[in-house]
């Protein structure tokens, strides 16, 4: 199997782009593990499948797997590297708008080209309903505690169209996040795993945030980590409906007015190279 791809980022967050195969057949787990492996393979943290749009008025549909080759719903860097990847290869907004209309397994996204390098797009509105992540939780609360790895920590849980726990911390530059991330992830709690992220608020519009991310481990950026830490902090009272969040990689914008108002995310997304590669049966 030979595939053409495209290798883009948004903040270190990093994927691959390319066309499904028209035979429908996509790599094993096996093979996946193999091209995202930093050392052996192409090296990316998920890869993003593009296929023919499968409603009226959208531009595309695509598919998102993680590193170690389990689908999931949503990313929102890889929405911004998507909607790069179509802007640069001239695909046009229908009825001559600004906005383009991305297709994916967690519904459609909104994405607004600024320039090839900047995209702001539309997260939705953030789900706290714990049947939602799902998770766990006889009552929707702002915050839970939860047993983990021999301790108690207090989690906000809330759905980007993919679910996230978000901690509070005093520093992320000490968080436990290699000890609890992963204890986190694979809690019984979230039956489907959870992204975690680890929040720290400097004042009132900027945050820092690390995210552990599910099926692949902390990653430079997450932009619905980015967005769910907002949310949780937005509803908890301790941030204004626009807030800078200072990831390892880089900056995003988050702009969210609470209640049933959709969430904004703006941030840069680049190109890395081009290639192709053939995939061994592993």
């Amino acid at each position: 199997m030979q595939l053409e791809f495209t290798k883009m980022h948004g903040l270190g967050n990093d994927f691959i782009v390319f066309e499904a195969p028209r035979d429908g057949r996509l790599p094993t787990p096996v093979q996946w593990r193999a091209l995202s492996a930093r050392h052996t393979g192409i090296g990316f943290d998920q890869a993003l499948i593009l296929e023919p749009p499968r409603r009226d008025g959208t531009q595309v549909f695509y598919r998102i797997f993680n590193a170690d080759g389990g689908e999931v719903e949503q990313c929102g860097n890889g929405a911004r590297c998507l909607a790069s990847f179509l802007h640069l290869r001239g695909t046009k907004p229908a009825n001559g708008g600004d906005v383009l209309l991305l297709d994916s397994p967690a519904g459609l996204i909104r994405a607004r080209v600024h320039d090839a390098n900047l995209i702001s797009v539309d997260m939705g509105t953030p789900n706290f309903e714990p049947k939602s992540l799902p998770f766990d939780a006889s009552a929707e609360a702002h915050i839970y505690p939860l047993a983990v790895a021999g301790t108690e920590v207090e989690i906000g849980a809330v759905s980007m169209g993919n679910p996230h726990a978000v901690l509070t911390v005093s520093s992320v530059a000490s968080a436990p996040v290699d000890r609890l991330g992963p204890a986190i992830e694979r809690h019984p709690r979230f039956p489907n795993r959870v992204n975690v992220g680890f929040m720290e608020i400097v004042d009132r519009t900027h945050i820092r945030l690390r995210v552990f991310e599910r099926g692949v481990g902390e990653t430079q950026a997450c932009g619905t980590g980015a967005c769910a830490a907002v949310a949780v902090g937005r509803r908890h009272g301790r941030l204004d409906p626009t807030v800078e969040v200072e990831l390892p990689g880089g900056k995003l914008e988050i702009t969210w007015h609470g209640n049933s108002e959709h969430i904004w995310m703006k941030g840069p997304a680049a190109v890395s190279f081009t290639g192709r590669v053939e995939i061994l049966n592993l």
